[in-house]
């Protein structure tokens, strides 16, 4: 019995005393409570920086692309084909109306009488040839002494009118006052040639006169064969003559007197 409480003695003998056991207690204490300011620090510190559940779902899905691979808005994609589209615009003077093609080869119809007119190209309201045709006849009656350029829009606009009501009168489908004043504006060429020629030589005398009427008839037979093709007005075209004969007529008094 003796060995053994001796041995229970050596057994659990040891330097560790009570007063290390306190120190260490508080040392734990101290450890603990700082580990729990830390704990709350960082748990204030938290929503700072953390992402919410739907934050994160949000921002997963504002990214659909790939690595070195944008991805396009609408927005983006609107204005690329905005910028793109600036190719495909039509020119300029095609959006005003202006088609030099058109101008030349309705000036090439006037020119040539006995040339079947295009009744789709002759149809259209370009403006642009009887303007400069107008001008011209002024500025070669101006060359030659005569300021008459009141007279010539001023007779050009009546002959319009009157010649536009007529042309409802006859034909079917009617026609618009553009292509009454087109008509007769490319027309107007002819009498620029004769006003040129007035600039060179009198022509109060024979021949002038008859330059004059070969010139009435060029004009008045351009038009009516523009008006029978624009208007499919077949068979009426001496009809149609006549009244033009008459207006042209007016503006060779001008360049002859």
């Amino acid at each position: 019995m003796s060995n053994f409480e001796q041995f229970h003695l050596d057994f659990y003998q040891s330097n560790y005393t009570i007063d290390d056991q306190e120190e260490g207690y508080k040392s734990y204490g101290s450890n603990e409570s700082l580990y729990g300011s830390r704990k709350s620090q960082t748990g204030e510190q938290a929503p700072a920086t953390a992402l919410s559940p739907s934050d994160m779902l949000l921002s997963s899905q504002s990214y659909t692309g790939q690595i070195l691979q944008p991805v396009y808005s609408p927005d983006t994609l609107s204005h690329l084909s905005y910028v793109d589209g600036f190719d495909e615009e039509p020119p300029l003077l095609e959006e005003l109306g202006i088609n030099f093609e058109h101008i030349w080869q309705k000036t090439l119809t006037v020119l040539n009488p006995m040339k079947p007119a295009d009744g789709s190209i002759m149809n259209e309201t370009d403006l642009t040839g009887p303007v400069v045709f107008c001008l011209a006849l002024g500025a070669t009656l101006l060359l030659a002494g005569k300021v008459h350029f009141g007279y010539v829009y001023g007779m050009s606009a009546i002959g319009c009118l009157a010649m536009h009501t007529l042309l409802n009168l006859m034909s079917v489908p009617g026609v618009s006052h553009g292509c009454v004043a087109s008509v007769l504006g490319y027309c107007l060429l002819p009498m620029v040639i004769l006003s040129f020629s007035a600039v060179i030589f009198s022509l109060q005398g024979i021949l002038g006169t008859l330059l004059a009427l070969f010139i009435i008839g060029w004009c008045s037979l351009s038009a009516s064969k523009i008006f029978t093709s624009a208007l499919a007005m077949e068979g009426q075209q001496l009809l149609i003559a006549y009244p033009c004969a008459l207006l042209y007529g007016l503006f060779a008094l001008l360049t002859v007197f």
